[in-house]
């Protein structure tokens, strides 16, 4: 964070008369611990820990301004800023510091795909100038401000992905981010259980228009039906991708997966056709390429630049992570499931080339009153996808598990992370893949851990065997 005139970052949230003229600020935070001279504590209640409980720590550590959402003990009032929406104060906060700076501004969202399409957009960005984006999970209220105030003089480009769970909340990031490009990935089931049908969903999607300036660019999945139908809001301008359809602006063609990713045609109506080759698999990564391409050129990159840097893109977190253990091909893709997602991950599976293939699929979230309709129908889409063993984990994935034995899928139903890494330890060969899919409160690394760790001890018992055969070998 740069250094901002105080009255310009509190603007909205205190009187301008109560800030001294000349008074700065080059620290926004939201921890005790890293409070310093002139800072601003923003206090947060929490589940486990309640930030106004540290806010006269904060104080003495120099904080210059702390934002309450009521009068804290031990916080002088010339100090205090009342607010009664932590997330709000931080919003505004990001808002005003994001005003100061001119950097051309990507904000992507979608129900699937946008982190990946967010890590394709900054991989193909980042070669042109300094660029920021989104870290981690910080797609929210609180997260979006802070990747914000990452945001200097001299940055480029900001890459920032937008998640919500509720009608509003892409509305409120969108303001504040103020994107000059927007992306939406496509419209699927996660959250219907708050937005209660996908038409809902593409409406929530749709708001990250609201913070975009007239004839601003949105890149849009013509693969989706409900993005295709859906009435666009008339001050963007919609620039489409597909995998289907020539009409389409962009779309991609002669798709096939290889060893180590995608390779593919791009014709580009408007500058041409491009043989393109992405270290990432499954057509589901092929549209999220797409996508970036095309914010890409709408950024001002010529095609073969911003193809080029698209091979520097990486996998994040516990997506798509491909592991060797002791032979044994590990896809770990945990970080979350939806229906949409489990059939990406699936189709990539089935051509994954291995001996055999387990599928470990836990329980897919937030589906609501679809929820149970939703994991029979995977269920019958594992039957279909050559996969040899079925290993499901979480109440609603039970009912995967019956409909997959039901069409002839060999399966196992397991109580807990221990019971999928010894099943896993035991029966897997070398040559043999293990995908890992399931929402992210299920947790299943820990299974992935479990199960390496069992082959690691494996193979070192196996180790020590053949020491001791060699020590006897040696005294015969």
């Amino acid at each position: 964070m740069e250094p901002i005139a105080a009255k310009t970052l509190l603007a909205g949230l205190t009187p301008a008369e109560r800030i001294p003229d000349g008074q700065t600020v080059a620290l926004v935070t939201t921890d005790s611990r890293a409070a310093a001279p002139g800072c601003v504590f923003v206090a947060f209640p929490g589940e486990h820990f309640d930030g106004h409980d540290f806010a006269a720590k904060a104080v003495a550590a120099g904080a210059a301004w702390v934002v309450l959402n009521r009068p804290v003990e031990g916080v002088p009032e010339d100090k205090t800023i009342l607010c009664p929406d932590s997330y709000r104060a931080m919003m505004q906060m990001g808002a005003n510091y994001r005003a100061q700076f001119s950097p051309k501004v990507i904000g992507v969202t979608g129900s699937v795909g946008k982190t990946t399409t967010k890590e394709f957009c900054a991989a193909a960005l980042a070669g042109l100038g300094p660029t920021i984006k989104t870290e981690g999970n910080q797609n929210n209220e609180l997260g979006l401000p802070r990747t914000l105030f990452q945001i200097g003089a001299d940055t480029r480009y900001a890459v920032l992905e937008m998640g919500m769970n509720h009608a509003g909340e892409i509305s409120r990031l969108s303001r504040c981010a103020k994107p000059d490009i927007g992306i939406i990935t496509c419209i699927g089931l996660s959250h219907i259980g708050n937005l209660g049908s996908r038409e809902n969903i593409c409406k929530a999607k749709l708001e990250i228009c609201d913070g975009m300036p007239a004839g601003a660019p949105l890149i849009l999945n013509y693969d989706d039906e409900y993005l295709r139908k859906a009435q666009l809001p008339a001050h963007v301008r919609p620039v489409w991708y597909s995998m289907t359809s020539q009409e389409a602006d962009v779309c991609a063609s002669a798709i096939r997966q290889e060893d180590d990713g995608m390779s593919f045609l791009i014709d580009d109506a408007e500058n041409g056709c491009f043989m393109v080759h992405i270290p990432a698999l499954g057509r589901h990564n092929v549209a999220n390429a797409l996508a970036a391409y095309c914010a890409a050129i709408q950024a001002g990159l010529e095609p073969r630049d911003a193809i080029k840097q698209m091979k520097e893109f990486r996998q994040t977190g516990m997506r798509q992570l491909i592991l060797d253990s002791h032979g044994v091909k590990i896809i770990e893709d945990c970080y979350n499931a939806n229906p949409t997602s489990m059939q990406a991950a699936l189709a990539m599976f089935k051509d994954y080339p291995c001996k055999r293939r387990f599928a470990v699929l836990a329980d897919m979230l937030e589906l609501g009153d679809e929820g149970r309709a939703e994991h029979e129908a995977l269920g019958r889409l594992v039957a279909q996808s050559g996969v040899d063993v079925l290993i499901t984990y979480g109440e609603l994935a039970r009912r995967t598990a019956t409909v997959a034995a039901a069409k002839g899928v060999r399966t196992i139903h397991a109580n807990n992370y221990d019971e999928i890494a010894a099943f896993l330890a035991k029966v897997t060969a070398p040559g043999d893949a293990v995908l890992f899919k399931g929402s992210r409160a299920m947790e299943l690394e820990h299974a992935v851990e479990k199960m390496r760790a069992l082959q690691d001890a494996a193979a070192q018992a196996e180790d020590q065997a053949e020491d001791r055969n060699d020590q006897d070998d040696r005294r015969e």
